[in-house]
Parts: C-alpha cells; sequence; structure tokens
C-alpha cells in the first residue's frame, strides 16, 4: 500500500489518532475544550511566524505569477482528488444522496473535466457535498475531542486530526508513489503534487490575514472561527441551538 518509510509512520500516526480520539467521548459538542492553550498557542505563533516569513511570500509570487484560470484549475485538481473522502464518508453516514451527487461530480469531473481541471459539474447544476471522517465520527455522536493547532497544518481538534487520518487513505494522491513507473520516472511528483495542493491553497486565502490582525486575540478568534465552521459541517448547517457556542466562543451551554 505505502512505501517503506511512509508505512511505519502511518502507523505512528495512527495510534496516536487513537489516542486523541478516546479523549474526544467525553468532550461535549458545545464546549470547545482547549486543555493544552499553552501549547496550542506556541504553535500558532510558530505557525504564524513560518506563514509570514515563508509560506504567504512564496504565495504572494505564486498568486502574482499565475493566472486566475490556471489557478482554478489546480483547485479544482485537488478538489476533485478528494472526492472519494466525500463519497466513502455519504456512504458510512447513510446519506446516499449525497454519495450520489458526490460520485456522479467524479465521475462527470474525471472524464468531461480532464481530470477534474474543470468543474463541468457546477457549471451543470451539480451540487457539491463535502463529508469527511471528522464529521461521521460526529455525525455518529463522538465529541469534537480537544482543540489542537498542528505544526504547519494549523486548527483541528482531536475527532478531526484522527479523522484526517482516515482520509489520506482515501486520497488519491497518497498513493501515487505505489506505481513503478511514476516512482522510477518522477520519484518527486508526489512531493510536488501536496506542495502545489498547499501553496494553491495558501493562495486563496490571501487577505485573511488582516481578517485576524483586526482581532483583539486572532489565536481565540481562529479557534472559535474553526470549532463552528466544523460544528455547522457535522450537522450539514442545522445545529441545534444547544449546541452552538455562546458569545465567548468557551462557555458550556449546558
Amino acid at each position: 500500500m505505502m512505501n517503506n518509510l511512509s508505512r511505519p509512520l502511518a502507523y505512528v500516526a495512527s495510534l496516536l489518532g487513537l489516542v486523541v480520539l478516546a479523549g474526544c467521548v467525553h468532550s461535549p459538542p458545545s464546549d470547545p475544550w482547549d486543555p493544552i492553550e499553552p501549547v496550542n498557542r506556541a504553535v500558532y505563533k510558530f505557525n504564524d511566524t513560518a506563514d509570514r516569513y515563508i509560506l504567504q511570500p512564496v504565495a504572494r509570487g505564486y498568486d502574482k505569477i499565475t493566472p486566475d484560470p490556471v489557478q482554478r484549475s489546480v483547485t479544482n485538481f485537488f478538489h476533485n482528488a478528494h472526492a472519494p473522502v466525500t463519497i466513502v464518508n455519504s456512504a458510512l453516514q447513510l446519506k446516499f444522496d449525497s454519495f450520489n451527487v458526490a460520485l456522479g461530480r467524479f465521475m462527470v469531473n474525471t472524464t468531461a473535466g480532464v481530470g477534474g481541471l474543470f468543474d463541468v459539474a457546477s457549471n451543470i447544476g451539480i451540487a457539491d457535498p463535502d463529508e469527511d471522517f471528522g464529521q461521521t465520527f460526529g455525525y455518529y455522536g463522538l465529541g469534537q475531542g480537544p482543540y489542537l493547532v498542528l505544526p504547519f497544518l494549523g486548527p483541528s481538534s482531536g475527532r478531526d486530526f484522527t479523522g484526517s487520518l482516515g482520509d489520506q487513505f482515501l486520497y488519491p494522491i497518497t498513493y501515487l508513489d505505489e506505481f513503478h513507473e511514476i516512482d522510477q520516472n518522477y520519484p518527486y511528483l508526489p512531493y510536488m503534487l501536496r506542495g502545489l495542493e498547499v501553496l494553491n491553497l495558501r493562495a486563496s486565502l490571501l487577505g485573511f490575514e488582516e481578517t485576524l490582525n483586526q482581532q483583539f486575540d486572532p489565536y481565540a478568534f481562529l479557534r472559535g472561527y474553526y470549532l463552528e465552521n466544523r460544528l455547522k459541517a457535522v450537522y450539514d448547517g442545522n445545529v441545534p441551538p444547544e449546541r452552538m457556542y455562546g458569545d465567548d466562543m468557551g462557555a458550556d451551554d449546558e
């Protein structure tokens, strides 16, 4: 399934994910639990510094020299590549309408959209569902667990971190190095694609840092923003009032 280096790393990450996931069972969804806030804030500061001096300037350069149509095609390609994640998790959540729509989008965009470079499905009115393992865990009642800030990756939670490990097993780009011809002739292709994905995503978020800089506490704002949006994703936008956060984004409503 994976090369010799990535297999043990996957096992370690999966084990760590199970440990983190255990903490989700007792975490009420209405409470943005942040038990390691000092550590999270330190990681947030590290990420912010790395972004400000490395990733953000590179993303601005990429945004400046890359035409908008090309950026849209890159975004479409990676979004289409993530479709298997939505397809499988829609089925796991018994959302068969979403399953059918996601499968249809994937087939249309992979074929008529030239491997996903063009979003033909949206142009003909096909909806765009979005499901992942984090949402599946939430669908079956698992709490979000502790809030986490991951180095280089940013906001997450115990539930979403564990779910993201499962998502990677459904992401086709994960398996590119399993194809001998690709691995032999283009050994760095998987890493280049991952880098392009991150760079393109960061370019799409240019300007968001201005919103953060306007906040009294950017860390708390980003934490609330992330957790609230993930909560809405679990409930497909229809969050029960008792599950929404209070104005302080940290109070338990119960």
